[in-house]
C-alpha cells in the first residue's frame, strides 16, 4: 500500500451570508497517495478552490479532520496555531494560483529566490540554474515579470513554488490566464513534475483536456464528491 500524503474525513465548510448558511465543501472524505496526480473539476461555485485551500492548509474547516504527512492538522482537539500551520505550509507545500503573482520590479532569478528569503528548507536544491533549466527560462533569470509572456510567468510562478522542494504541490487554475498553447505547456510540466520528481500534484481546473493529464479526476457538485 502507498504512503497517504493527504487524509480527509467527513471535511465541511459554511460560511453565513445574512440568515443563509452557504455549505461550500459538505462532508468529504478522501485520501490523496504520495506521488499521485490529482485533478479537481466541476463547475464554478462546486467548491473546488474552498476544498483545495483546506487540503493546503490555507483555510480551516468548519468541521471534520484533516492529516498532512501523518500529521492532524484539523480536528484532533486544540487546532493548531497560525504559527504551526505556517511551518507546516512553508515545509511540505508549493502554491501555484491563477495569478502570476509576481513582484513586478524584480528580475526572475529574484522572484523564484525570495521564498528563501523567509525559509530555506535545508534539503532544498542549491542550484538554481537547473531549476530554471528545468523550466525553460534559464534565459530569461535577468528579465522582469513585464518582459515575459504569461506562460513564461507561470512557469516562473511555477519555479518560485518549487524552490523549496515541497512535497505536494497545489495549483488551483494554473492556466486560467493562458491561451491552449500555453495551458497545454503546463499541463506537460505538471505531469513531469509529477513523473520525474515524484511529486504530489493536486490541481484544481475548468480545463477537461489538462485534468485528463492526472491519475486521478474528481468531479465536485455543491460541495460533494460527485464522481
Amino acid at each position: 500500500m502507498n504512503e497517504v500524503a493527504i487524509t480527509a474525513q467527513n471535511l465541511r465548510k459554511t460560511y453565513r451570508r445574512g440568515s443563509e448558511e452557504i455549505c461550500a465543501v459538505n462532508d468529504i472524505s478522501l485520501d490523496i497517495e504520495k506521488g499521485e496526480y490529482v485533478s479537481f473539476i466541476g463547475p464554478s461555485g462546486s467548491g473546488k478552490t474552498t476544498l483545495i485551500n483546506i487540503l493546503g492548509c490555507l483555510d480551516n474547516p468548519s468541521s471534520g479532520k484533516l492529516s498532512v504527512a501523518r500529521k492532524t492538522v484539523f480536528g484532533n482537539g486544540k487546532p493548531l496555531s497560525e504559527k504551526e500551520l505556517t511551518v507546516i505550509r512553508r515545509e511540505l507545500f508549493g502554491y501555484i494560483f491563477q495569478k502570476f503573482y509576481l513582484i513586478p520590479t524584480l528580475t526572475v532569478l529574484e522572484n523564484v529566490l525570495l521564498p528563501r528569503t523567509f525559509y530555506k528548507k535545508p534539503s532544498a536544491n542549491e542550484n538554481v540554474s537547473e531549476l530554471l533549466n528545468m523550466l525553460g527560462i534559464e534565459k530569461r533569470k535577468h528579465h522582469l515579470p513585464g518582459q515575459l509572456s504569461g506562460g513564461e510567468m507561470q512557469r516562473v510562478a511555477v519555479a518560485r513554488a518549487l524552490i523549496n522542494k515541497p512535497e505536494i504541490l497545489l495549483a488551483d487554475e494554473p492556466t486560467g490566464n493562458l491561451d491552449s498553447a500555453r495551458s497545454q505547456e503546463i499541463g506537460k510540466l505538471l505531469n513531469e513534475l509529477n513523473q520525474k520528481e515524484s511529486l504530489t500534484v493536486i490541481l484544481v481546473t475548468h480545463n477537461p483536456e489538462l485534468a485528463k493529464t492526472a491519475d486521478r479526476i474528481i468531479e465536485l457538485r455543491d460541495g460533494k464528491i460527485f464522481s
